[in-house]
């Protein structure tokens, strides 16, 4: 039977073996400081448990927490993923998706996946472009935009230091000179410095966040795999954070064993860098609790050897050495979530019992039964530390029928008294506030 013959059957026949595994755990079981780890449940493929790309009908909105509200600050987008503010109140949407893929073999596994991505909302061509929003009248809505920056390769983070704006594509952080208030960018970006892609490039999405000081960048750099199985070789300085060195370059790994860090964020009053990490797949709906956590300096986090600390990862060839050093992350945030936006509250952001932590987009599972994450939620903290339950700041993206209205994705403060939120299958920048305005400062 020839490979086209016999393709059709592949997504039945994976379904039936993949969808056995069913969570016996709460998601809110796998949260927090200590979160019940199961047994692993290993299988040949993962759970696949689907919510279908659907996006909002008109009039249609999340729904936001207790005591908040919610708007539609631009809609209309294409598929946008990562907000960063500029100090003008200019908003940067990167509208991006995964690089075209080249030069890999075929696979049964690879053509599945990327099936089962485009069911989820993340087939879509990617528009490699920054678009700039601007709410001139300060209604809370964005009454102009504009292409800000086009012809990128799948760009992801964005960082102004002084008059430099560094953008993060798959492959590369460049450099562009950056103007206030200016509506696009018309000068080629210099190279900082490469970034790991090439032709697997498995977690192809790179973030960055400077420093206080602006003489460094801090990178995501995902694994190139899941748990390894595309060769150890492909992981050369990768699943880590990176130190990039302004304005020469010049880079090391600051952090590793990070299968893919996303968001970042400081504590601004103890200048601590967070991250939130996607964990690994295939060993049942309970494993791996994606996480929060300080990123310290030369430490290990466990990946792909062990997970949560020192839980080994029986799929791996052993490494006891590196497994004894895995550090165990701060915060879980629930198994399969899609944990990724990430940013840090400080002061009166929405309301009292948001002023100190941690907001969190949680992209949402396509390989739990039943579905976790789809939310942005808030992470309590007190003294620096992750302080007691998470809070739901915005729900309501899947429907009753279990569609994906949208997926919330990149987080950032606006202004004062304002979330942004980034939907992209609901190709929307949603804006939550409090119902009752905050005092003017």
């Amino acid at each position: 039977m020839t490979k086209h013959r016999w393709l059709g059957t592949v997504p039945c026949l994976l379904v039936l073996v993949a969808c056995r595994d069913i969570a016996k755990l709460s998601v809110e079981q796998g949260m927090g400081p200590t979160p019940v780890l199961t047994e692993p449940r290993p299988s040949l493929f993962p759970t696949i448990n689907i919510a279908p790309a659907r996006g909002w009908l008109p009039g249609t909105a999340p729904r936001p927490g207790t005591g908040l509200a919610v708007n539609a600050f631009a809609a209309g987008l294409n598929h946008p993923r990562w907000i960063y503010v500029l100090p003008n109140g200019d908003v940067l949407v990167a509208e991006t998706n995964a690089p075209a893929a080249t030069g890999r073999d075929w696979s049964i596994r690879d053509w599945f996946m990327r099936k089962v991505m485009q069911r989820a909302g993340a087939g879509v061509r990617s528009p490699d472009r920054i678009t700039l929003l601007r709410d001139a009248n300060g209604d809370g809505i964005a009454d102009s935009r504009s292409v800000f920056i086009d012809k990128l390769h799948s760009p992801f983070g964005m960082a102004l230091v002084g008059t430099t704006l560094y953008v993060a594509n798959t492959d590369a952080v460049l450099a562009f000179p950056y103007e206030p208030g200016t509506l696009k960018i018309h000068a080629i970006g210099s190279l900082l410095t490469a970034l790991p892609a090439g032709s697997i490039n498995h977690h192809w999405t790179k973030n960055i966040i400077a420093n206080a000081a602006g003489t460094q960048l801090f990178a995501t750099i995902g694994s190139n795999s899941n748990v390894a199985e595309n060769g150890i070789d492909n992981e050369f300085e990768r699943a880590s954070v990176w130190q990039i060195d302004l304005p020469g370059g010049k880079h090391r790994v600051f952090a590793s064993g990070l299968r893919n860090a996303n968001g970042l964020a400081w504590d601004s009053a103890r200048q601590v860098l967070w991250t939130v990490v996607n964990e690994r797949d295939d060993i049942g709906s309970d494993l791996v609790p994606d996480f929060l956590t300080a990123v310290q300096d030369g430490a290990f986090y466990g990946w792909p050897y062990s997970y949560f600390g020192q839980h080994v990862d029986v799929r791996v060839e052993p490494r006891p050495d590196l497994v004894a050093r895995a550090r165990t992350p701060d915060y879980a945030l629930g198994p399969h979530t899609g944990s990724l936006g990430l940013a840090y509250s400080s002061g009166a952001t929405l309301a009292p019992h948001f002023a100190t932590g941690m907001f969190v987009g949680q992209h949402g599972s396509w390989n739990r039964k039943p579905l976790s994450g789809y939310k942005v939620l808030f992470v309590p903290f007190n003294d620096g530390q992750p302080a007691g339950p998470a809070i739901d700041v915005l729900t309501g993206f899947v429907s009753n029928d279990g569609a994906a209205l949208g997926r919330p994705v990149g987080v950032a403060i606006y202004g004062v008294g304002a979330l942004l939120v980034a939907d992209d299958v609901g190709n929307t920048i949603w804006r939550v506030t409090t119902l009752t305005p905050l005092p003017a400062r």
